[in-house]
């Protein structure tokens, strides 16, 4: 091991890593107080975030790497179909149940094949 990393080193590295973090969420909360979250900004940023994250999941069903490819298509697609029903059923409180219903779902494919 490196020198630099031996005895205190570490500790002092994790210590400035942790303040500059919460140096940095510190300005978050200052600042948030006077940011106008409904401002067009905002909801520009929420649609670009939404974006991402649904190309994402769609990326991750249609052309996945790993273990999720060894999963054939077809099932993906139904198991996502099946929990959109779950989510679409009551939105405002079902994603949780949404998301453990694919989750599920997924692991009783892995335990039957």
């Amino acid at each position: 091991m490196n020198t630099a990393l031996q005895g205190w080193g570490l500790w002092i590295a994790l210590a400035g890593a942790t303040l500059g973090t919460y140096f940095c969420r510190a300005i978050g909360v200052l600042l948030a107080k006077k940011i106008n979250q409904e401002s067009e900004i905002f909801r520009w940023l929420a649609a670009v975030t939404y974006a991402m994250v649904a190309a994402l999941v769609v990326r991750m069903v249609l052309m996945p790497i790993g273990l999720l490819a060894t999963v054939p298509l077809w099932i993906r697609i139904l198991i996502c179909l099946l929990s959109l029903g779950v989510m679409v059923s009551k939105p405002a409180h079902r994603l949780v149940p949404a998301l453990l219903t694919g989750t599920l779902l997924m692991l009783a494919y892995g335990v039957i094949r």
